[in-house]
């Protein structure tokens, strides 16, 4: 999620990537559609309201129990407050421009897959 030129990352406090920087989200829970899991997940690890909008992209990794996640990552816009607060498993939450997270320890790939889905293009 990019908000006035900034992304929103948190700092994960479980496995996979505990201690790494990523953006936020977790699991689909049966029943629940991709938007709504994305929202739920937004809330829980920032505190934040968000309107989800279109998928930005999707990938596959590995899972540590030797299955595949499938990640599909999508644009929100905030409603309300833009001041996050970390919760669930995140130990820290921050709006951060392009050269700030290129400086941060990430979750692997993840910067070069935003860049290549273009969303870092829309960073400061």
């Amino acid at each position: 999620m990019v908000h006035e030129g900034r992304l929103l990352v948190v700092r994960r406090g479980r496995e996979p990537g505990r201690g790494r920087w990523s953006v936020p989200g977790g699991r689909v829970e049966p029943g629940e559609s991709v938007a709504r899991a994305c929202a739920r997940e937004v809330r829980e690890e920032t505190g934040l309201d968000v309107e989800v909008g279109a998928v930005v992209g999707r990938v596959e990794r590995a899972a540590p129990d030797g299955a595949t996640y499938v990640i599909d990552d999508l644009a929100c816009t905030v409603r309300g407050s833009t001041t996050p607060t970390a919760g669930d498993d995140a130990d820290e939450v921050r709006w951060v421009t392009r050269d700030e997270l290129a400086e941060l320890p990430l979750v692997d790939l993840l910067l070069e897959t935003l860049d290549g889905w273009g969303v870092l293009d829309s960073l400061r």
